[in-house]
């Protein structure tokens, strides 16, 4: 019966082991076999690994406004001298048109001789008498003669005598004839006697007769500031003997104002 017997082998399955699992409690903590007594007990949190994150950015300081502000200022004046440059402009323009300025004449009427001599030091004395002949062409301007105006006779370049100018109004259209007593001493005259004389000979010495007149406009009831107005007549006479009336052969007068 045994041999009849067969015995039965059954196969044995073999099952792999888990997979590990990850301890609840991270190593180097000690745990007790009946647990923790704290029911808020919680394990330590796992430590952190490190990874390349950006670095905060940090906000920017707020830019300082002090160069915008000296712009704006900069700015401003411009526009405003631009603007003062222009009002001007208009005011003058309107002031031309309205008065057309125009500069006073002088002309020279008569010239005499009154005293031309040598002195004993060999300086030389000279006076002379001259009308010339102030001319206002404005039509709505006045002119204020003031204080500080001269005339003077040169020849060549040595001042021979000089003189002032009276203070005076002078109307709108006006004429004004004036009466000039001029002198003068030069040093060392014995060369420009000799040298006048010698030109006498050809009839036609030259002299120079400049005029600085300070005046003041007057538009309308406004009077301005004082200006002076520089002349220069260049002539041509045919003696300078003394007490005779000198015959003016030519003239030629420029002028200009001067702030």
């Amino acid at each position: 019966m045994a041999d009849h017997q067969r015995q039965r082998i059954h196969p044995v399955v073999v099952e792999a082991p888990p997979p590990p699992t990850m301890p609840l409690v991270p190593p180097g903590s000690s745990r007790s076999e009946k647990g923790s007594s704290n029911p808020c007990h919680r394990p330590p949190p796992l430590p952190l690994r490190h990874s390349h994150a950006m670095p905060p950015i940090m906000p920017l300081p707020p830019k300082k406004r002090s160069g915008s502000y000296f712009c704006k200022c900069l700015c401003w004046t411009l526009f405003l001298l631009f603007l003062l440059i222009i009002l001007i402009a208009a005011t003058a323009t309107i002031i031309y048109l309205v008065f057309k300025p125009k500069l006073p004449d002088y002309s020279v009427d008569t010239l005499r001789v009154s005293d031309l001599r040598l002195n004993f030091d060999m300086s030389l004395h000279a006076k002379f008498e001259v009308n010339i002949t102030a001319t206002n062409p404005n039509k709505k301007i006045g002119i204020y003669y003031e204080k500080g105006g001269r005339m003077s006779v040169w020849y060549t370049n040595t001042e021979l005598c000089q003189g002032s100018l009276p203070e005076f109004y002078q109307g709108h259209q006006n004429r004004t004839v004036l009466n000039l007593s001029l002198s003068g001493q030069v040093q060392s005259g014995s060369t420009i006697m000799a040298a006048m004389q010698q030109q006498q000979q050809t009839g036609r010495i030259p002299l120079d007769l400049k005029v600085k007149a300070a005046v003041a406009i007057k538009l309308g009831k406004l009077k301005l500031r004082k200006v002076n107005v520089l002349g220069e007549c260049q002539l041509q006479v045919d003696s300078l003997s003394s007490n005779n009336l000198i015959s003016i052969k030519a003239s030629n007068c420029k002028f200009r104002m001067k702030p």
